[in-house]
């Protein structure tokens, strides 16, 4: 690997190898995340050109526009082609079954937007009829991503990551050694983040039973871009973006939540917020 770095790109076998592992991945977020599920069917269905996008139900009309004006790059920053987004997998099964890498019934990928804090309960009810009640044979897997929505406001993303924990656990107890209802207060919280801690750890009790697996990854925003407009580059601008990451690293750590900084893969993009 060149200069040292420790990452790499992976191919398609091994990621559809890696979303096999879990029963069901959940992405959780903004349209940071978006493109994230989008970039996540390019590879899984190997193709670059339009695999972010649901190609199989344009219209005569938006097949020819769409090949034109939303190919590779365009299909995530061009609005009219990124309505057309694939936001599920068992989509992409239902209907193009063919151009999926992956064994169709061994992966489940899906997001829900949530972008604003306080989270409208419409929002949390859809995050909680994604869990089922009893634990499944794979593990579950969220992806959470979150910050410009609420102007970089720290407390507001950890408030907001709080409530999809907490929600979480009261739907589907099975993520956690110790089931919990919503804290009103984060002095009453302790409880909650050590019970998510501890299952994201696979820690066991003092009688050898497993106290949950509960993998889980926030990810901060990306680099803001010279076309970033001026008016937000004081709130929003890559100063602010880096101290944002670095504070969010150290707080989502303390709830036994890894975390994915995405400013400095980011900071050469030209459009604004990375994309």
């Amino acid at each position: 690997m060149p200069r040292g770095c420790d990452m790499r790109w992976f191919s398609t076998e091994e990621i559809c190898e890696i979303l096999s592992r879990f029963e069901k991945v959940i992405i959780l977020g903004d349209s940071m995340m978006r493109h994230v599920v989008g970039s996540i069917n390019v590879l899984i269905r190997k193709d670059l050109g339009y695999g972010a996008v649901t190609d199989w139900n344009f219209s005569p009309e938006e097949r020819y526009r769409c090949s034109r004006d939303c190919f590779c790059n365009y299909q995530f920053n061009v609005k009219s082609c990124s309505v057309q987004g694939i936001f599920k997998t068992s989509d992409v099964a239902k209907n193009d079954p063919e151009s999926l890498a992956c064994p169709a019934d061994k992966i489940d990928v899906i997001i829900e937007q949530m972008i604003r804090f306080p989270i409208p309960n419409d929002e949390l009810d859809r995050l909680r009829g994604l869990l089922p009640s009893k634990k499944p044979a794979r593990p579950y897997a969220f992806i959470y991503g979150h910050g410009l929505w609420n102007n970089l406001d720290l407390q507001a993303t950890l408030d907001w990551l709080d409530t999809l924990l907490d929600t979480s656990v009261q739907a589907a107890p099975w993520l956690s050694s110790t089931s919990h209802s919503r804290p009103k207060s984060r002095s009453k919280s302790k409880g909650s983040r050590a019970a998510a801690i501890a299952a994201a750890k696979g820690e066991r009790d003092k009688n050898g039973n497993g106290k949950g697996f509960w993998p889980r990854l926030f990810m901060t925003p990306n680099a803001a871009g010279k076309e970033k407009p001026d008016e937000w580059v004081v709130s929003q601008g890559n100063k602010a973006l880096m101290i944002f990451e670095e504070s969010v690293a150290v707080e989502v750590g303390r709830r036994g939540v890894e975390h994915l900084g995405t400013w400095n893969m980011s900071i050469q993009s030209n459009t604004f917020d990375g994309v």
